[in-house]
């Protein structure tokens, strides 16, 4: 009888979990279309926010900075990351484990910490503030997630599949190309893009 209760109580459980995460989300989406600013009841229906947001051009340059950002640092962070990652896991040399003891400070350290030290860094070596610096620091707190996602990724994939392309007359820049990468690829660019979604995109 309590065996056939856990799976139950998981489901339920689990239930619980995901309407506690996105409820609030729903509920912001749902009172984006009430006329009230300050989401009071009872709901009336209005479009006034969407044709205010329309207007604003500062708010839809910032979006479009962002996805800017973003589109830009997956593509920059998932290629340098991966070439890391195999790098790491494929070679072995003396610095490889304090390389990958350094891959913790940057997800650990709180991101305001680290973003007032990315500043005073760009103002002094004359980089400046801006979507390119912006973009640099994107790229440098994704790097440690792309290592450490691809890494967990080689370690459980294996040489297999590449060896069986190799058997089949595949060169090894091909077997990397259309095999090993499109699946490490897919290991982290979605995680990387939805990460690089910041409010710091609007400077």
């Amino acid at each position: 009888m309590a065996r056939s209760l856990t799976p139950v109580l998981a489901r339920f459980y689990l239930a619980l979990v995901l309407i506690f995460l996105y409820l609030p989300i729903v509920m912001m989406m749902v009172m984006a279309f009430n006329s009230s600013p300050l989401y009071e009841f009872p709901f009336e229906f209005n479009l006034v926010w969407f044709k205010a947001l329309a207007g604003n051009e500062r708010l839809l340059r910032s979006g479009l900075n962002s996805v800017m950002i973003a589109l830009a640092n997956t593509l920059v962070a998932t290629a340098l990351g991966t070439m890391a990652a195999l790098g790491l896991n494929r070679f072995e040399f003396r610095a490889r484990p304090l390389l990958e003891l350094l891959l913790l400070p940057p997800i650990t350290i709180p991101w305001l910490i680290i973003g007032v030290s990315m500043l005073i860094f760009f103002y002094w070596t004359g980089i400046g503030r801006g979507l390119h610096s912006i973009l640099l620091g994107h790229v440098a707190l994704s790097l440690p997630y792309v290592i450490i996602v691809v890494s967990t990724r080689l370690k459980t994939y294996g040489p297999t599949l590449e060896e069986a392309a190799a058997t089949l007359g595949a060169t090894p820049r091909q077997a990397f190309w259309r095999v090993t990468f499109p699946v490490l690829a897919r290991a982290s660019w979605l995680l990387h893009f939805l990460h690089s979604q910041s409010p710091s995109t609007s400077l």
